[in-house]
C-alpha cells in the first residue's frame, strides 16, 4: 500500500495513529484489545481500517479522558461483542461514583465547617462508649474511633505514623487516646482519603490546619477539587457524544 489512503474510505494504521497522536502499535493494541472492531487485510495481510475505526478510536479516547482506562477498554468491548447493555451499566456505574464523589466533597466541606472544637460536656454527664475518663481530660480509644469511621484500627495507626493524628497513650494502659483534635484530624484525613488525596498530600494540609485554626489552608485543596470533578464530568459528556456517534455509525 504505497499510496496515502487517509482521504479516502480506507486507513493505513499509520493513517489512524497519525490522526489521533498515537503509534501504530497503538492502534493495533487497541484492536486485539477488543476496543477497536476487527480491521480488513490486503491480500499481502496488512491490516486496513475504515472511518468506522476511526470513530471508534475518537469514542474510547473520549470515554478514558472521563471514565478512566478501564472502564473505557470494557466499555467499548462491550459494545463490540454485541453487549450494549452492558456498556451502558458501566457508563451509570460511572457516573454514580462522579456522584459519591461529589458527595464526598460536599461532606468534606461539611466537615471542615465544623473545625471549632466543641463545647466541652456538662459535669456528670454521659460519655459515649469507648471514652476515657479521669484526670478531667476526655477522649476515646483507637477501636471506638475505628469503628465510628467504618475503618480498620490498623489504617488509624497508619495514619499515625504518617503524622496525621498524634494520639496520647493512656498512662494507666498504654492504649492511644484520641481527643477532639485527633478525632477532627481522623474525620478529615478519611474524607480526603476518600476524594483520592494521598497521604502525602494531605500531611501539610492537616498540618496547616492545626497550625492556622481555620479552613483557609484547605480552600484551594477543595478548589482544586472541585475543578477536577467538572472537568471530570465534561469528559464523560464529551466521551457519552462521541459513542453515541459511534453506534450509530454502526447501525
Amino acid at each position: 500500500m504505497g499510496r496515502n489512503l487517509q482521504n479516502g474510505r480506507q486507513l493505513r494504521p499509520i493513517d489512524l495513529a497519525r490522526g489521533h497522536g498515537l503509534s501504530t502499535q497503538a492502534v493495533r493494541n487497541y484492536e486485539e484489545a477488543g476496543i477497536l472492531p476487527a480491521a480488513g487485510r490486503t491480500p499481502h495481510g496488512y491490516r486496513i481500517y475504515t472511518q468506522l475505526h476511526a470513530r471508534a478510536l475518537r469514542a474510547f479516547l473520549a470515554l478514558m479522558s472521563g471514565h478512566g482506562h478501564r472502564t473505557a477498554t470494557s466499555i467499548m468491548r462491550a459494545v463490540h461483542q454485541g453487549a450494549a447493555e452492558e456498556a451502558f451499566r458501566l457508563i451509570d456505574e460511572s457516573h454514580a461514583q462522579l456522584l459519591d464523589d461529589r458527595r464526598t466533597l460536599q461532606a468534606v466541606e461539611s466537615a471542615l465547617r465544623d473545625l471549632e472544637p466543641t463545647t466541652a460536656p456538662e459535669p456528670g454527664g454521659r460519655s459515649e462508649p469507648g471514652a476515657v475518663s479521669g484526670s478531667g481530660s476526655g477522649g476515646t480509644f483507637i477501636g471506638p474511633l475505628a469503628g465510628k469511621l467504618g475503618i480498620r484500627p490498623a489504617t488509624l495507626r497508619k495514619w499515625e505514623r504518617a503524622g496525621l493524628v498524634r494520639p496520647r497513650r493512656d498512662p494507666r494502659t498504654g492504649y492511644r487516646v484520641y481527643d477532639e483534635a485527633d478525632v477532627r484530624d481522623a474525620r478529615l484525613t478519611h474524607q480526603l482519603r476518600r476524594g483520592g488525596y494521598l497521604l502525602e498530600q494531605i500531611a501539610p494540609l492537616i498540618a496547616q490546619v492545626r497550625a492556622a485554626g481555620g479552613l483557609e489552608p484547605l480552600e484551594a485543596a477543595l478548589g482544586d477539587w472541585h475543578g477536577r470533578l467538572s472537568a471530570r464530568g465534561r469528559a464523560m459528556l464529551t466521551g457519552a457524544a462521541e459513542l453515541e456517534a459511534y453506534l450509530r455509525e454502526r447501525e
